[in-house]
């Protein structure tokens, strides 16, 4: 039977097509798997999808336009890019719920592509201005390599582009990430199997050789086989030296190419919005924000709407501190703590006289929709990089935790390189905020009741006024707590209550932080009135508390006299008990007082008993708290642990400072003590030698004891030097983090080592302060 001519053809040429398709084929593939790497680090399958759309696109272009000039491609081309383009911008704004036209929306993916890519947070939500580059880079990368694969037969050339696309997408990924081994297999197979198609001929392959004379012909295969082992040779070599160095980075990290683009950033006002509470505070009525609660208010009640979190002090100002990335309507989920209450806010806000670019919301934001956002997940805080203005309308949906407040009590606060931001505590923080923070964690041993001893003792004893200075640097702080009542100190705005609890938190070992935000009434407008800021700790397995240091509205505050007293560097005469002595000469009898019997007790005998029992009394008071140190001492230094010996000699040294009147905090380490140690004992030699230098000079021989020869007191001061302490600190140390190195020997020496040190400081006393020294009750009662 022969075959029509006309069925022949359509068969030839559906064989030819065949044998055609696996290089275009490839190469989708390859442009399509740039995606795929790509799409890791992407919320959803969009961007993968939109890409390989690309990839399909733009071969199939250039297949169907193989038999045209090659200048008209490239026209065509890139109306079908500008077509998909488009396409893919609309689907990826839908997809984000992004507000405005396809116009506005292009325009602003053009200018702001690149930054928002290479700043958004991860995963990245398929948005216009993330999509919008990976899609054209695509689509250019399949054109590219169906041209020169295509049109010029140079197949491993035209591999090139797809090639450089998929290791473009690996370094943007970077390492946010698992290593994309499959594809990257996948990817090299593709591309061989692309390569061992054979190339389309219309008859055999003509012999380079033919027509050459033998010699000639012997020649020439000669050469070749020796330039392709040459080739040979050169790859083999290539890939030995290559291969240890491409080994060596398969366990290295990646490079994030998002470190050398910087985030967005905000001004000082945004950086630090606690110092708008004053302003907001003298303008109450002012209008905000407008606020609707579209469902989730429920029975707890109107919640507050946090503005920014406030983590890092330097000691002049609170700051945020943020590094915000660019997110999508999604943001990342916070897993809320175990036992922690939730319950869904989905909230309508309308921007009043709010300025900035901080955006208000219901702590913790999940989804925001009707604005563009950056968002900080470490601080919670959100921005809109394009500032606000009246009249912005977004809806934001936020999980509201509620602790359970029957783990309050017992849990405890996390330490450690984690949370170092919330724990640390500046340089110069004044000494009478120190003893406050001391005195309140003294008498509370649980972090919760510090905490709320913290938040009590400010609600006592301050007022809350509107007119008060902005300020929360350390002289602030301090003229806040202890300033004179009549001269503006013992008043702030909820500023510096917030400032002042974190601070003291802070000094008593509480991880702290400032929230500024709102607390609105209800539904409807919310005000500068409402502005506030208020202190949050840390708790293991609870999370962030909020505290209320606020004073209550009806109670007058306590003078804070009443219960602190600021330790003097120096016992006040009225601590030093006055001696007893009794009458060495018997009083002379009185005369019986008129209506008395003569054989009754006078009055000067009845005084002098009650005088000599009074004597004995304070006499065996004295004898056993003398009895008492001096076990309390043996105990501490005559312990049969040798590490336990040196901690006992570390106390009895920082009892010693606190007798002197220089305490040494409980945040602070080994060698800072050590340093103030060093400091109080040149202190307390100087002030000797000045006092025996304005000593009378006495003769030799005149019976009188000069100033280095005084029994008791009057000798200069001796003992350890300065450096000793460092040895005890050092000492200290190693029996904390090394136990049991700690030798006999080293314990024997901290012991020398310290009661050198209470010596010293005890002999630059005076008579009655060395006395008031070995008796002082303190050492027995406190915390150790």
């Amino acid at each position: 039977m022969v075959t029509p001519p006309r069925t022949g053809a359509a068969a030839e040429r559906a064989v030819r097509a065949l044998r055609a398709a696996p290089v275009p084929a490839a190469l989708i593939v390859l442009v399509a798997l740039c995606g795929v790497v790509l799409g890791r680090v992407y919320a959803d399958p969009l961007l993968t999808r939109l890409m390989a759309g690309a990839a399909a696109g733009s071969v199939l272009v250039s297949v169907a336009a193989r038999r045209l000039p090659s200048w008209l491609v490239a026209p065509l081309s890139v109306a079908a890019l500008t077509g998909w383009t488009l396409l893919s911008l609309r689907l990826a704004a839908a997809h984000a719920a992004l507000p405005g036209g396809l116009g506005e929306v292009a325009a602003d993916a053009a200018r702001n592509a690149i930054p928002r890519l290479l700043t958004a947070m991860i995963p990245v939500e398929p948005a216009p201005d993330t999509v919008l580059v990976p899609v054209v880079a695509a689509w250019l990368a399949g054109l590219t390599a169906a041209e020169v694969a295509l049109r010029t037969g140079r197949v491993l050339l035209g591999y090139l582009p797809p090639a450089l696309l998929y290791a473009g997408a690996l370094y943007v990924v970077g390492p946010n990430a698992d290593p994309a081994i499959g594809p990257t297999v996948l990817f090299a197979a593709v591309a061989a199997a692309g390569l061992a198609t054979p190339a389309r001929r219309d008859g055999p392959a003509p012999d380079p050789v033919a027509g050459l004379t033998p010699a000639v012909r012997a020649a020439v295969r000669l050469r070749l086989v020796a330039a392709s082992a040459a080739g040979l040779a050169v790859v083999v070599a290539l890939a030995a030296l290559l291969a240890p160095v491409v080994a060596a980075q398969v366990d290295e990290r990646p490079v994030d190419p998002r470190r050398y683009v910087e985030p967005p950033r905000v001004e000082s006002l945004d950086e630090n919005p606690l110092i708008r509470i004053s302003g907001w505070a003298l303008n109450p009525d002012q209008r905000l924000l407008d606020v609707r609660t579209v469902a989730g208010a429920g029975d707890g009640g109107s919640p507050r709407i946090r503005l920014a979190v406030l983590s890092d002090y330097d000691g002049v100002t609170w700051r945020v501190g943020a590094t915000y990335r660019n997110a999508g309507r999604i943001l990342p989920a916070a897993e809320p703590a175990p036992d922690a209450a939730t319950d869904e806010v989905r909230q309508e806000i309308t921007v009043g006289d709010l300025t900035g670019r901080l955006l208000p919301a219901v702590p913790t934001p999940r989804e925001v929709t009707g604005a563009r956002v950056a968002y900080d997940p470490a601080t919670g805080t959100l921005i809109r990089p394009e500032g606000l203005a009246p009249g912005l309308r977004y809806e934001v949906s936020s999980v509201r935790e509620r602790p359970d407040a029957n783990l309050l009590p017992t849990a405890n606060v996390p330490a450690g390189d984690e949370v170092a931001r919330v724990l640390r505590v500046a340089d110069g923080a004044p000494e009478p905020v120190r003893r406050l923070a001391t005195q309140l964690a003294e008498s509370n041993g649980a972090p919760y009741a510090r905490a709320d001893a913290i938040a009590t003792f400010l609600a006592e004893h301050y007022r809350v006024t509107a007119d008060a200075p902005s300020g929360h640097a350390y002289p602030n702080l301090a003229f806040f707590l202890f300033g004179p009542r009549n001269g503006g100190g013992q008043r702030g705005t909820s500023e510096q209550f917030a400032a002042a609890f974190a601070v003291l938190g802070r000094l008593a070992g509480l991880p702290t932080r400032v929230v500024v935000g709102f607390e609105p009434k209800g539904d409807g407008p919310v005000r500068a009135a409402d502005a506030y800021a208020w202190p949050e700790v840390l708790f293991d397995g609870v999370g962030w508390v909020p505290f209320d240091p606020m004073p209550r509205p009806d109670e007058e505050p306590r003078p804070v006299e009443e219960d602190f007293r600021p330790q003097p560097e120096d016992p006040p005469p009225s601590e030093v008990p006055a001696p007893t002595e009794e009458p060495s000469v018997t009083p002379p009898a009185a005369a019986p007082a008129p209506g008395r019997n003569e054989g009754g007790l006078g009055t000067p005998v009845l005084v002098a008993g009650g005088v000599g029992g009074l004597a004995l009394l304070v006499g065996a008071v004295l004898a056993a708290l003398y009895a008492a140190r001096r076990r309390l001492t043996r105990s501490r230094l005559d312990a049969a642990d040798p590490g336990e010996r040196v901690a006992g000699a570390w106390r009895e040294l920082t009892d010693a400072l606190r007798l002197a009147g220089h305490p040494a905090g409980p945040d602070l380490a080994a060698a800072e003590v050590a340093e103030r140690a060093r400091r109080t004992l040149a202190e307390a030699r100087a002030a000797r030698s000045g006092e025996d230098a304005a000593a009378p000079t006495h003769r030799p021989g005149d019976g009188a004891a000069g100033p280095t020869d005084r029994a008791g007191g009057g000798a200069a001061v001796g003992g350890p030097d300065e450096a000793a302490v460092d040895e005890l600190a050092a000492l200290l140390n190693q029996a904390g983090f090394a136990p049991g190195s700690v030798t006999p020997e080293q314990a024997e020496r901290a012991a020398r080592l310290s009661q050198g040190f209470g010596d010293a400081l005890r002999s630059a006393r005076s008579r009655w302060g060395r006395l008031l020294w070995t008796v002082h009750p303190g050492p027995l009662r406190w915390r150790r």
